[in-house]
């Protein structure tokens, strides 16, 4: 069989000799027939018989006669690579044919193993299509042992070259075999050197001294653990580290440096190498040099974990130089004394019996070491040494868990991280032990969860976010397989160490997780309705519901395109799965559902790994109805009734009601019966009733009557409860007709009137028609008798009171009614409310004023008495101008805010902290926010206004382009409208100008504050956009303010000094790192502040005299410890910011005053003006010039509103009534739109508007893009006046740009005429590059373009 694949050989061979100069193709083809014939042959047996002798020198022949071609042809030194692949495969199987005798001579042979190396040098491209004839050779010359040879031609640097090369083209991907080879290449040379063994130990050495654990050095470990097992390599090794323990000097080698690591490496590979080694250890942990005490103390740590050596017995002084390594300058020797610490403790229990206490003691001191990286692994090391020492002696190790949790509040990220995932783990170790019973429910354990959840509360992390704790506190917390009734014993036992801040993040979670379920059932409900709604809306519905289920994820996006993937599947299987799992309330784990789920679903589904958090978020996995009834089950067995406990168990059947009422259905006989109990608990399990009552069914009977006296004869608190309990269980409204005649027959006879009083304000809120027959007599006998009565409490005031938080009775009494009225009010929709309400409201404007009219003279009312009036009357304007800020007048205005510098610090901080929170909730106007400017300037006040900013400016900016498009009116810096009325009106304020600048800063200061954190770019995360849009309304605003004057005295200048100093503190604030990309929109100044000022803006102070007043706000009113970061001092990476620059950008300083003849404070503002005049022809500039002037628009304004009223004239009626009812605030903040009949109805008001202080900009003439005429658009009807009230507005181009010919033309032809010069304030260049003027009168026409300022020539 073989005499064809021989005959084919010497055919090669001959063709091969007989060219001289063959070309590649020749030598390839030829080649790879070679290596075709010589795979098919196989090594021939040694011959025996004269015919297998003889068949044994033809086959020699033939072979040697391709070797002799391949020689004589100069292939082995070819130089093309395909080439020498060809010939290495040949050489290689005739070594393998021709073995035991080499192929080639001497001489020849250096050029094989050559040419065989070179090969071996291209294993590292694993993705060549070669690879696998590579590894078929290296693996032939393995088994055929032929690299030895090398060792007998002496060519030693071939076999180092052949070492190195093995070690850098090992790869992680190889495979197993191709390792085997090369070790056995390694192994057998090693085996049979002499000379050159200390050479090919140090490339492997130096290979395994690498930081990398790569495949080179696995490679390299590999052969050590060989050779220790053969002995092969263990004289050699031994003698080289102990030469550089004690003679390093003197050594040659390059690897003597290194020696610590390769011992540490020697001794990981083949701890029984080196144990002769061991004793000289001492010196090398007292030595100078950090690294050689780290590898030392590794390398001891491992000597001693091993239990069979009692190590730490045996060298005793070994270890007593160990423990101080603890203790080490180094962060790395303490980090890896640590780490041997943990090996020694749970690996070697002789070593723990015997030195265990000496080493926790020494892991407690790392807990609070000055470096993370070693309070990182100490929190490790100690929670480790925990989980497995639970049950022995836990309380050796209680110091040890305490202080490990506490780097849960550790400063850096890493430390924290840490210790959360390894808490957990000792958590559920905890809870396995309390299940088995070999442990008791212990507050040091339940401690845990506690810290875990404050960590929601660092921001800084993503991974500690409420998405993210949903998942520790139902997947993660727990054992897998632990009982309900187990956990809910946790849960209580937990949750009676809660703080307020702890209940407020369960509640967030749960929140959470009640909104996605609700979106999953809304959007499964929907798919199944698809054929009833097209498919654009359905697409538009489904979008918007993934967007919002995709926020309750650790990271939406990912979760948002999975969710889309897994609407894209056609089996309804998946669906049909996620809503019985919302329908069913059973507690059941993820890996349940997995299971569960996996028969129906199965794999194949995309994102399959995305069903995990899905199925958590879907199911019931925190708490269930099985949750609720353990609790219910606790609650009536609590036979050792313990306080503590009782009051967390309905504190936490609270907290699960109020997210998931449901979960009560079915439980109303058990629940009635621990009802019926006297237990101090009732009021709040009357407030489940309260949140689940929708759920439950009781008999009328059997619950009304108990709810009913709750109302007469309870605290305030339970009849707050009961009567939304009343209102949960659904009653008719007869019921509420006839308890609403009771209480007010109890409040005549002077019953328990606080509980009566509290009972009827909140019988209002879920019945106002019963309120509607008796208004007039409950308001007043409540104003008569209870708030403006001078009550006597026979002693007991509040002067017996050492804490300022408590009042008299007499003083709550005023109090409770005022509440009462306060929450009528706030539900009640008559139509003749208007003067109740304005009488209520005069009542609370006298509490703010006259508090001491409220008291009698003759008793010994208190100024705390006092303080609690006025509290207490801000803070029910603050509630009502929810719904009724229409009719809250400036002054009530003013006077409530001025609560912000009461002083009583009690009355401050409550009523800001209650703007605060109202204002976050979105049920307060912004203008209210003014009063966190007027406290002194402290921590908490910049915090609340930085959070205002921040929230409203995105609402705001959201809201422009659905609502009021150009308007300004929900901008944070619009409350600069309001503040500066309060400020212009202060009795300080100097009525003519002084020289003392410290008057003015501090009368400015709250005006500065403000401006401060709106230009604070950091308060916004570093977004541009956000703070140039709050810049250019802030600048438009002391625009706008500096044409008005006081809708009521006329003479007053204080406005117009204000906006003076702001201009020039804003200036200074930005130092023009923002320019100006867009103007602003509409400028609307309540009428009820402001009115039109026929005269001009003239300057009241020196710009010398604006640097001091500057530089002392600059000192004085900066939060301490905040420095304020410009635009300036940021990158600028807003994305509007770098897509709206155009060619010509203004610094917003520039354009300042619109009247016809500048005055100083213009003058100045174009001095400092920083903007780079634009690039245009002197030709062009000088015709721009003069064209431009500043012509009348009085037409152009009155045709505007003709067209404007003929457009809205069906509605002005209405409009006009509902302006007679507005006031200050242009926007109420209850609403966020307005209907079609409003917009249109609010057109007709654009009369009322005062406009003289208002200027035009031509409009520029886009080539590409049409500009829509939207005089007769629905959208602008409500630009006039957004709050259906007359307001002085700057208007955007849009609305004129059909008359911007005329526009242009006048304002060229009244240039040419009067030689108007022109300014920084009245030029504007369009987009091709020319000049327009701006008229110093007339409706004010922002342009959305770039401007560019310049100055006069």
């Amino acid at each position: 069989m073989d005499e064809p694949s021989l005959q084919l050989v010497s055919e090669i061979a001959t063709r091969l000799a007989e060219r001289t100069r063959p070309n590649k193709d020749f030598i390839l083809k030829s080649l790879r027939q070679a290596t075709d014939a010589l795979s098919e042959l196989k090594q021939s047996p040694q011959p025996k018989t004269a015919k297998e002798v003889k068949a044994s020198k033809k086959r020699e022949a033939a072979l040697k006669s391709l070797a002799n071609a391949v020689v004589s042809g100069g292939l082995l030194q070819h130089a093309d690579r395909d080439v020498r692949l060809r010939v290495a495969i040949c050489v290689t199987d005739l070594f393998r044919l021709m073995a035991p005798e080499p192929p080639f001579e001497d001489k020849h042979l250096r050029d094989a193993f050559k040419l065989i190396i070179s090969l071996f040098a291209d294993l590292a491209d694993t993705a060549s299509p070669f690879f696998s004839k590579r590894a078929k050779v290296l693996e032939t010359v393995a088994q055929l042992r032929c690299c030895v040879i090398m060792l007998e031609i002496n060519c030693i640097d071939l076999v180092l070259e052949m070492f190195n090369t093995f070690f850098s083209v090992a790869r992680d991907e190889h495979h197993d075999s191709l390792i085997r080879a090369m070790i056995s290449i390694m192994i057998n040379i090693l085996s049979e050197s002499e000379g050159a063994s200390q050479q090919l130990l140090t490339v492997i050495l130096r290979n395994i001294v690498k930081q990398k654990q790569d495949a080179a050095y696995q490679l390299a470990a590999s052969v050590i653990e060989t050779c220790a097992q053969e002995d092969e390599l263990n004289p050699l090794v031994c003698g080289f580290l102990t030469s550089c323990i004690h003679d390093r000097d003197a050594m040659d080698s390059e690897l003597k440096e290194y020696y610590h690591e390769i011992f540490f490496k020697v001794v990981w590979c083949a701890p029984q190498m080196l144990l002769d080694v061991v004793p000289t250890l001492m010196k090398e942990l007292l030595a100078d040099e950090v690294d050689v005490r780290i590898k030392t103390v590794k390398l001891v740590g491992k000597l001693f974990a091993r239990p069979e050596h009692h190590g730490a017995l045996k060298y005793h002084e070994l270890f007593v130089e160990f423990v101080k390594k603890f203790c080490d300058k180094s962060v790395d020797v303490r980090i890896s004394a640590l780490q041997c610490a943990k090996t020694i403790y749970l690996e070697n229990p002789y070593a723990r019996e015997s030195h265990g206490n000496e080493i926790i003691t020494c892991i407690e001191d790392r807990l609070s070491d000055f470096d993370d990286q070693v309070r990182k692994q100490a929190v490790l090391v100690a929670c480790d040494i925990f989980r497995s020492n639970l049950t022995t002696d836990p309380s050796k190790l209680m110091k040890l868990l305490s202080q490990a949790t506490e780097r849960l509040r550790d400063i850096k990220m890493n430390v924290r991280k840490s210790s959360l995932q390894k808490l957990i783990m000792v958590y559920q170790d905890y809870c396995k032990k309390c299940y088995e019973g070999s442990m008791t429910i212990s507050n040091h354990f339940e401690e845990i969860p506690c810290k875990i959840m404050m960590l929601c509360y660092n921001k800084d992390c993503k991974e500690f976010r409420s998405q993210h704790m949903e998942f520790v506190l139902a997947d993660d917390l727990f054992p897998k397989d632990l009982p309900v009734v187990e956990r809910i014993n946790h849960w209580i036992h937990m949750f009676s160490l809660f703080s307020f801040s702890h209940e407020r993040l369960l509640n967030t979670i749960l929140t959470h997780k009640r909104r996605f379920q609700n979106e999953m059932k809304n959007y499964l409900a929907m798919r199944k309705k698809s054929k009833e709604i097209c498919s654009e809306e359905r697409q538009k519905k489904i979008e918007s519901m993934f967007t919002k289920m995709a926020a309750f994820f650790p990271d939406s996006h990912k979760a948002e395109e999975c969710l889309h993937k897994l609407n894209q599947i056609k089996d309804n299987s998946v669906f049909k799965s996620l809503e019985k799992l919302l329908e069913e309330q059973a507690f059941t784990t993820v890996e349940q559902n997995m299971k569960d789920k996996h028969l129906v679903i199965g794999d194949n589904i995309p994102n399959y790994e995305f069903l995990r958090p899905l199925l958590s978020k879907c199911s019931d996995n925190i708490f269930s109805s099985e949750h609720v009834q353990c609790i219910l089950d606790y609650l009536s067995n609590n036979e050792n009734g313990n306080k503590d406990l009782e009051d967390s168990s309905a504190n936490l059947l609270l907290a699960i009601v109020r997210n998931f009422p449901s979960m009560m259905k079915g439980l109303e006989k058990q629940f009635q019966k621990l009802l019926e109990q006297i237990s101090p608990v009732n009021d709040k399990l009357i407030d489940v009733i309260a949140k689940a009552g929708s759920h439950m069914s009781f008999n009328h009977s059997d619950i009304f009557p108990f709810l009913k006296r709750i109302c007469f004869d309870g605290t305030r608190r339970q009849a707050k409860f009961a009567c939304s309990a009343i209102a949960a269980l659904s009653y008719e409204q007869s019921v509420f007709k006839k308890l609403y005649e009771e209480l007010i027959d109890s409040l005549y006879s002077e019953w328990n009137v606080p509980t009566i009083l509290q009972s009827m304000g909140c019988i209002a809120q879920y019945c106002v028609s019963n309120f509607e027959t008796r208004d007039e007599e409950i308001t007043s006998y409540i104003c008569q008798n209870i708030i403006q009565m001078e009550h006597s409490d026979d002693g007991h005031d509040a002067t017996s009171f050492p804490d300022i938080s408590q009042c008299s009775k007499s003083c709550q009494l005023k109090i409770y009614g005022l509440k009462a009225l306060v929450k009528i009010y706030l539900h009640y929709k008559g139509s003749h409310v208007e003067h109740n309400i304005n009488g209520l409201l005069d009542i609370l404007s006298r509490m703010l004023r006259e508090s001491d009219n409220f008291f009698s003279t003759s008793t010994s009312s208190c100024e705390n008495d006092k303080a609690h009036i006025r509290l207490a009357a801000a803070k029910a304007i603050l509630r009502l101008a929810r719904k009724w800020d229409f009719h809250i007048t400036p002054e009530i205005f003013r006077f409530t805010i001025l609560i912000a510098k009461d002083s009583s610090l009690f009355v401050r901080s409550t009523f800001l902290n209650k703007t605060q929170k109202l204002l976050k909730e979105h049920k307060l106007p912004i203008r209210f926010a003014c009063a966190f400017a007027l406290e002194d300037m402290q921590y908490q006040n910049y915090k609340y206004m930085t959070e205002f900013i921040k929230d409203y400016s995105i609402v705001a900016g959201r809201r422009q382009t659905s609502v009021v498009p150009g308007a300004i009116v929900d901008y944070p810096a619009y409350i600069l409208v309001f503040l500066i009325h309060v400020l212009a009106r202060n009795n300080d304020f100097p009525v003519e100008v002084c020289e003392d600048e410290k008057v003015y800063a501090d009368l400015c200061s709250p005006l500065f504050f403000i401006l401060q954190v709106l230009v604070d770019v950091s308060i916004v995360d570093g977004d541009l956009d956000i703070v140039n849009v709050a810049v250019l309304h802030v600048f438009s605003i002391f625009r706008a303010i500096r044409k008005v004057e006081d809708a009521v005295d006329v003479q007053m200048t204080t406005l117009h000094m204000l906006a003076e100093i702001g201009i020039f503190a804003l200036n200074k604030l930005n130092h023009g790192g923002i320019s100006v990309l867009k103007n602003p929109g509409q400028v609307l100044l309540p009428s009820s502040l402001y009115r039109a000022s026929s005269k001009c803006p003239v300057s009241f102070f020196d710009e010398n005299f604006l640097s001091r007043v500057f530089h002392v706000l600059k000192k004085s009113t900066l939060p301490h410890g905040y420095a304020q970061k410009t635009a300036k001092s940021l990158p600028k990476h807003g994305h509007k910011v770098q897509q709206d620059v155009l060619k010509s950008n203004i610094n917003i300083y520039g354009v300042l005053d619109l009247a016809s003849k500048p005055d100083d404070l213009s003058r100045r503002e174009i001095a400092n003006d920083k903007s780079v005049r634009p690039n245009i022809p002197s030709k062009k500039r000088k015709k721009s010039e003069t064209m431009s002037g500043s012509g009348s628009v009085g037409l152009h304004e009155c045709s505007m509103i003709e067209k404007r009223q003929k457009l809205a004239s069906k509605h002005s009626g209405k409009a006009i009534d509902r302006n007679l009812l507005s006031s200050s605030d242009p926007v109420r903040s209850e609403s966020h739109g307005q209907t079609r009949k409003s917009k249109r109805a609010a057109a007709s008001t654009l009369k009322n508007a005062v406009t003289s202080s208002n200027h035009t900009v031509e409009p520029f003439k886009c080539p590409r893009t049409k500009l829509k005429d939207t005089y007769g658009s629905k959208k602008n009807d409500i630009l006039a006046d957004v709050s259906n009230k007359s307001h002085f507005s700057l208007r955007g181009p849009d609305e004129y740009s059909s008359v911007n010919s005329i526009q242009a033309t006048v304002t060229r032809s009244l240039a040419t005429k009067e030689g108007t010069p022109l300014n920084s304030e009245n030029t504007n260049v369009n987009e091709r590059g020319k000049y327009t003027e701006t008229p110093a009168s007339g409706v004010v026409n922002t342009k959305t373009y770039a401007v560019r300022t310049r100055r006069k020539v």
